[in-house]
């Protein structure tokens, strides 16, 4: 047998790429993790936390609303964009600390700097400042976890635009801004910076947001927004953007409509970080949406390569990355053949008001069994009609016609996200209507409408058939 320096070897040290490493190196292999920027990825770093760590920032304006609506009084409230961002960074290296001990603790190898592939066994690490760490490096398995990366569109003066990855680090909060995608990524930031008191637009080239999602979810929440302020622009895109004397960026739209904004920010999608990896080099196949193709064990086309996470395309959650690495881990390292079921995967859209869902939309619902039953219902909060407040929620089931189960949940309004973590574990166990009703609502709370809506929905243009 080959003698290698490392029995594996991760390339990114993110969520998905350090728990395959913590998992692997704890079953007594020597392991090594190669990071070109901060140990993390994505989520910790920019991407999931800081991004919550700003929406709970620009909910605190609603949440004075509400406080003034309950006879509280207080004066003097501002928001300190500099001060959020110094103990934003802060915890964020706090937390990118913790994934570097619990690597070190685990007995893995850290290197700093760009790993490229250089054949099925060897791996070279390129020089970064103030790291020693360069050299080639051989391996008996290579685990590819370098996640994915914000896409620029290409039309004259994109450039002036920023990402994502800029937005978690601005110097100062724009005034005003337009925010173009109608992702999930999008409608967060729009909700961040109306939130935070900036004049907010945004524009996507699609008929309405959030695309994949339930179409009640996406006309709801589009009407929730331009309730707290976003101009939601649909249905076109950038002709161009040029900046005018003042410093204030000049958008041309393909219907020539044009908007004048501090700032432009793109979250029009995501692609896998494959550039520069030398994939080619040990025969690594893409599919055809640019990411590595893997079987259902992670598992590439060359034996000594697998890859997990958002540079997979499957399902780009940070879950689901720790869930294919912990996988790939009990596989190879502790003789477990380990898959991870891609189905029924929940998901949370922290927008204002926030989005959770799983399972089946009712469009995906009725093309794969025709008919299902639809229980939807739209209400205020308690919280909100004391003060007479005009937010609401919608609470909606997807459920198939003949055995009564649920094939989807779907909630938009306050602590979603937390409450379809719940709705989850029944619908993945194959939860029915009759025994979710069964369940006895807990009062007064949003989530009880979940387990009292007993009258069937019947959209008008459905006409009773269905």
């Amino acid at each position: 047998m080959a003698d290698y320096d490392f029995d594996l070897f991760v390339i990114g040290a993110g969520s998905g790429g350090v728990r395959a490493a913590r998992l692997a190196a704890l079953s007594g292999a020597k392991v090594a993790v190669a990071e070109e920027y901060r140990v993390g990825g994505t989520c910790v770093v920019r991407g999931c936390v800081p991004k919550k760590f700003m929406v709970y920032a620009s909910e605190v304006t609603s949440q004075l609303k509400t406080a003034k609506g309950y006879g509280w009084t207080i004066e003097d409230a501002r928001f300190d964009w500099k001060t959020f961002l110094h103990e934003k960074d802060v915890e964020i290296a706090r937390l990118s600390g913790i994934y570097v001990t619990n690597l070190q603790k685990a007995g893995a190898h850290l290197l700093h700097g760009r790993a490229q592939i250089v054949d099925a066994h060897t791996v070279e690490v390129l020089p970064k400042d103030g790291s020693d760490d360069a050299g080639t490096y051989t391996a008996r398995k290579i685990l590819v976890a370098t996640g994915g990366r914000p896409v620029r569109p290409v039309f004259p003066g994109a450039e002036l635009g920023i990402t994502s990855d800029e937005a978690f680090h601005l110097p100062t909060l724009p005034k005003s801004v337009l925010v173009v995608g109608g992702g999930y990524i999008a409608v967060e930031f729009a909700g961040i910076y109306a939130g935070l008191g900036v004049q907010t637009t945004l524009l996507y080239r699609g008929a309405n947001i959030l695309r994949g999602f339930d179409d009640d979810v996406r006309m709801h929440l589009a009407d929730e927004l331009e309730k707290r302020g976003i101009k939601v622009v649909l249905g076109c895109s950038h002709k161009s953007i040029e900046k005018l004397d003042d410093g204030r960026l000049l958008s041309t739209l393909s219907n020539d409509l044009t908007f004048e904004t501090e700032a432009v920010m793109f979250a029009t999608g995501r692609e896998p970080y494959v550039q520069g990896l030398g994939l080619e080099k040990a025969g690594v196949k893409l599919n055809d949406k640019g990411a590595i193709a893997v079987d259902k064990y992670s598992k590439t086309n060359v034996d000594s390569i697998w890859a997990v996470g958002d540079v997979t395309d499957r399902i780009n959650l940070t879950p689901v990355a720790i869930r294919e690495g912990a996988a790939f881990a009990q596989t190879e390292f502790y003789g477990n053949p380990t898959t991870f079921d891609h189905d029924l995967v929940a998901s949370a859209v922290f927008s204002q008001p926030p989005v959770g869902a799983v399972g089946m939309s009712e469009a995906e619902a009725r093309q794969a069994f025709g008919k299902v039953d639809i229980y939807r219902s739209i209400f205020r909060p308690m919280k909100v009609t004391f003060y007479g407040g005009q937010e609401r929620c919608l609470i909606k089931l997807v459920v198939k016609q003949d055995d009564e189960r649920i094939l989807g949940v779907h909630v938009v309004g306050p602590d979603s996200p937390e409450i379809i973590q719940m709705a989850a574990i029944a619908v993945k166990m194959g939860v029915t209507k009759p025994q979710w009703d069964s369940t006895c609502a807990v009062h007064p709370t949003l989530a009880e409408e979940l387990v009292t809506m007993r009258e069937k929905y019947v959209p008008a243009e459905v006409g009773g058939a269905g």
